[in-house]
This record gives structure tokens, sequence and C-alpha cells, in this order.
């Protein structure tokens, strides 16, 4: 009898896991999913569900926001650009906001590649002229076709899914340049591993950039704390401040903050 529950069990664990990697693969597919979409699509009992979905997100492969689910970038694994600008959200636009405000005086900044990052765009034609460095594209792009800020594209081999430049190209320009403020993002941020991103060539620009200037800001979703991708790219304690949605916890907030950086809730 013993052997028979354990072959049932153990059935019962391998269809979880399958059923488990189904839903992953379509949360990655599509940059996030609501719960009432993965029921009916995988035709799951809400009970089953919330399982599968609590067993993820102990993983960290996914993260939860208000009913919707988004994919986390840990390991590899590297959520699409396209996905995250559909994924837009309130959060992210009072981040921008508050990232902006900061750039008020300032002569040079840094944007880095990233949904986020693109963001402060259509906020900075508020701003008075200023010179802004660069590595991704289509943030070069926009800036050039919505403001008047002289724009300093960094160069080096281009990164289809993110449109962002790295290599040795990249590295050297950064090397040579000093900015006021840099303007981070990270794929995953977490007090034991620090700031993290799946491309090591992404990760060497990263920390380029960091180099290169006087005050850093990590402009950061709150899903994107505790998770940790494959790369680092820096220590916390390396940042100046830190802004992400009031969605993150004060006590959260207060553990990153005792590493150095101010963190803004917004």
């Amino acid at each position: 009898m013993c052997k028979g529950v354990n072959k049932v069990s153990s059935s019962f664990r391998g269809r979880a896991f399958d059923r488990q990697q189904r839903i992953l693969t379509y949360v990655r597919s599509e940059g996030r999913a609501v719960v009432s979409d993965i029921a009916d699509l995988f035709s799951i009992s809400p009970a089953t569900l919330r399982r599968d979905l609590r067993a993820l997100e102990a993983q960290r492969l996914i993260a939860r926001s208000y009913g919707v689910f988004y994919p986390t970038d840990i390991g590899r694994f590297e959520t699409p650009v396209e996905h995250r600008r559909k994924a837009k959200t309130e959060e992210r636009l009072v981040i921008a906001e508050a990232a902006v405000a900061m750039m008020v005086d300032v002569d040079t900044v840094f944007l880095d590649e990233g949904a986020l990052p693109e963001d402060l765009v259509g906020p900075m034609r508020r701003l008075q002229r200023m010179t802004v460095v660069t590595r991704s594209l289509t943030i070069a792009a926009e800036l050039n076709r919505l403001t008047d800020h002289d724009v300093i594209m960094v160069g080096g081999r281009l990164r289809p899914k993110t449109m962002g430049t790295v290599d040795r190209w990249a590295t050297g320009m950064l090397a040579e340049l000093n900015v006021d403020l840099a303007f981070m993002g990270t794929n995953g941020v977490s007090l034991d591993r620090g700031l993290t991103t799946p491309d090591p060539a992404v990760a060497q620009a990263k920390t380029a950039a960091l180099q290169a200037a006087r005050q850093t800001v990590l402009v950061c979703e709150h899903t994107k704390f505790g998770v940790a991708s494959f790369a680092k790219f820096a220590d916390i304690e390396q940042l100046t401040y830190v802004i992400t949605g009031k969605q993150l916890s004060r006590a959260t907030a207060q553990r990153y903050g005792a590493s150095g950086p101010k963190v803004l809730r917004v």
C-alpha cells in the first residue's frame, strides 16, 4: 500500500510541476497575466490555481501585484522590453515623475536601458536643456523626438532584446565620461546579491555607467525586490537613492536603506 501511495504522490507532483511550467511559460510570453485569464485558459479550478501561483511565487519566478502576475527576471531569463512597455503601471509613472524631479538644475544625466527608464523621457520635456547620455537606442530616439536635450548615444554592440549597447565600445566610452546623476534600472535587487541582470555584458556596461556618475539613482518597481538574476553589477551601498512604489513595505525599505541609499517610496 505504501508503494502505491508513493506512486500516486509522485505522479501528482509531476502533473503539478508540468502545469506550473505551462503557467510560467504563458506569463513570460505575455509579460503579465490576470488570474481569471489563467484559470479559463488552462481549465484549472480556483483552488488548484492558487496553489500553483503560490508555488511559483515561492520560487520567485513570478511576482503578484493587485491580482496581476508578472514574470521575474531570475537566472538568465529576461522579459522582452516590448512586454515591459505593455505592462506599464501607475507605480512606474509615479516613479518616473519622482526621478525627473531630481533632474532640476542638473547639467548631465545618464539614462539606463529598460522600460522604466524610458518612462522618464516624457516628463523630461518640462526640464531645461541638459546633456543626456544613454545606451538605449529607443531612449535616444525618443529624447530627440520629444525634447531639445543634447543626446549622447553610447556606441557598442546592439542587443535586439532591449535595444541597448554593450561590450568594450560601450564600457570604454563610459569610462571617459563624468555625469551628475545616473538613473539605473535593474532586473532584480536583493540584500545578499545586490543589483543583478541576466546578461554579463549588460552587467559590465551598467557597472561602467555607475562608475561614471557622481550620484546614482535606482528606479525600481517593488516587484524587483528580493529577486536575484544571473550577473551582478553593483552592491546596494553604491547607490545614492532608490525610488520605488509605496507598494514596497516600510520595513523592507528600511532594511535596504540600512545598506546606504536613501529609499524613497512614492
